[in-house]
C-alpha cells in the first residue's frame, strides 16, 4: 500500500462547497472527491467529470427485455401450449400481437429498471459487505467534505479553502490500495 497526503475540506452549505469547488478547480487543483449527504445538483458539472452514459446502458437493457418478452410469448402462447381463448384461436403472433403488448412494454421496463440498477452498483463498486468509504461520518447528516491532492503546496492550498468557506481543515495520510 502507498501513501499520499490529501486536504479534508469541510463545508456546512451545499451554495458554499459549489462556489469553493469552482474557485478550487480556478486555481488548478486536483479534487479527488467529494462527499455530500444528498445530492448536490451541478457538482458534477463543476467538477469537470465526463456525463454519465447509464441512460444508454438503460435502453439497451430494455431492448433485450422487448426481444426476450417477444421470444417468450411467442413459445409459449403460439409455438408449445396454443389456446383457443374466447374463440379466437392462436395462428401467428402478428395476430395475436395486441394483445402482448402490455406484457412487452412491462418486461423492457423490468430488464431497463433491473439491469441498470445492477449496472450502477457494480459501476460504482458498491457490492454487498463492502466497507463505506466517506472519511468522516458527518457527511452522512449535514456536512460537505471535499478531498484535494495535496503536492507540496499545503499552505496555499489551506488558504485558499479558507477563503472559500471552509469550517474545518485537516491534512490526512490516505492510503491507496492497487
Amino acid at each position: 500500500m502507498e501513501t499520499s497526503k490529501v486536504i479534508h475540506a469541510i463545508y456546512t452549505d451545499d451554495d458554499v462547497l459549489m462556489s469553493a469547488v469552482k474557485k478550487v478547480k480556478a486555481e488548478k487543483h486536483h479534487i479527488e472527491e467529494i462527499y455530500t449527504p444528498f445530492p448536490v445538483h451541478g457538482l458534477d458539472k463543476a467538477m469537470g467529470l465526463a456525463p454519465t452514459r447509464i441512460a444508454i446502458a438503460s435502453f439497451m437493457y430494455g431492448c433485450v427485455g422487448l426481444i426476450v418478452s417477444i421470444v417468450m410469448m411467442n413459445y409459449i402462447m403460439i409455438e408449445d401450449w396454443p389456446q383457443n381463448i374466447g374463440g379466437k384461436p392462436s395462428f401467428s403472433y402478428i395476430e395475436n400481437m395486441p394483445a402482448f403488448v402490455p406484457i412487452m412494454f412491462e418486461l423492457t421496463v423490468f430488464f431497463a429498471a433491473h439491469l441498470m440498477v445492477i449496472t450502477f452498483y457494480l459501476r460504482s463498486r458498491m457490492w454487498p459487505f463492502k466497507k463505506a468509504e466517506n472519511p468522516d461520518l458527518r457527511t452522512t447528516d449535514d456536512h460537505f467534505l471535499m478531498e484535494i491532492a495535496v503536492n507540496g503546496n499545503e499552505s496555499e492550498l489551506e488558504n485558499l479553502l479558507k477563503e472559500t468557506g471552509a469550517v474545518e481543515i485537516k491534512l490526512i495520510e490516505k492510503e491507496e490500495a492497487h
